[in-house]
């Protein structure tokens, strides 16, 4: 799979909530955490839990691993990181934009402040 492919379902599965949710859940979790324990704060079924898992498992984003019965799931950073470079090189686009806007507001309110308002 070449660095686009990756992307695209990095991106992809970031798309939804739920696994947004799993993804912040398992930020927390150092450890991994079962997915009956992902799966509870969530409101959907297992079976829908199982579809977002196998898509993040698929995205690189997650890793599982099995002790008896007992399914473990833990983050995998590279893909994130991979998707956060990429954005990088456009932080420039809204960095240039958030230092205009915040060179104006500052210059609004000096105005403000000499005008007594």
């Amino acid at each position: 799979m070449n660095q686009t492919e990756r992307l695209d379902r990095t991106f992809a599965a970031l798309t939804d909530p739920s696994r947004r949710a799993i993804l912040a859940r398992l930020e927390r979790e150092e450890q991994g955490a079962t997915v009956s324990d992902l799966a509870r704060p969530l409101p959907i079924k297992m079976p829908a839990v199982m579809k977002h898992l196998d898509v993040l498992d698929d995205a690189g984003l997650i890793t599982r691993s099995k002790d008896g019965r007992v399914v473990t799931v833990r983050l995998a950073a590279k893909p994130m990181r991979e998707a956060l470079e990429w954005l990088r090189r456009y932080e420039r686009f809204w960095s240039a934009g958030l230092d205009r806007l915040t060179a104006l507001a500052e210059a609004k309110e000096t105005e403000l402040r000499r005008s007594g308002k």
